[in-house]
């Protein structure tokens, strides 16, 4: 970084001047008094799994969606698997499908990211009783790279994708 002697430059919050990059949504057109939104970029869960997750509760009340992941971390529910579902077993309680799984690892995360979106919603002043979630996807995000040493000197790549995860939620008409 070339600094040039005669201009004051502040060297301990040089970080802070720099742009964040602004995240974009894959859902547009809402209208911000009654839509709360947030997306968990770069986490390391299955994409597979946060994709099923993510079709399960979208659609669903707020309350709903945070009971029905708790009781996926805790083993009472299952998520129905419905592309993903190759050697997966049946499960019981399952509406949509046949095939189903606990994907504990993905609940806790897109748990963590949906509290966030409450308090996003409380912030504007929302009410979260009456919250529905309308939008809800996973998508690919940077694969992390890294290597496993086999024998003789050779190694094998292995690739770690991480996982965007975008949630939005509506308030609901009052009946």
């Amino acid at each position: 970084m070339h600094i040039n002697p005669h201009t004051p430059v502040d060297l301990h919050n040089w970080r802070k001047t720099k742009i964040m990059p602004k995240w974009g949504y894959s859902i547009t057109d809402l209208s911000p008094e009654k839509t709360a939104k947030v997306s968990g970029r770069d986490l390391r869960v299955s994409l597979k799994h946060a994709k099923e997750v993510c079709r399960t509760i979208k659609g669903m009340k707020l309350e709903e969606a945070q009971n029905l992941l708790r009781q996926v971390i805790s083993k009472k529910k299952a998520i129905p698997f419905r592309r993903y579902k190759k050697k997966a077993g049946h499960r019981r309680g399952l509406q949509k499908a046949y095939a189903g799984r606990y994907p504990i690892k993905a609940a806790k995360r897109i748990l963590q990211v949906l509290e966030g979106a409450e308090a996003n919603a409380e912030f504007k002043g929302l009410d979260t009783e009456r919250l529905r979630i309308i939008h809800a996807a996973a998508t690919p995000s940077r694969k992390l790279k890294d290597y496993i040493p086999r024998a003789f000197g050779r190694m094998t790549p292995y690739f770690d994708t991480l996982t965007h995860v975008e949630l939005v939620l509506e308030q609901i008409e009052a009946t």
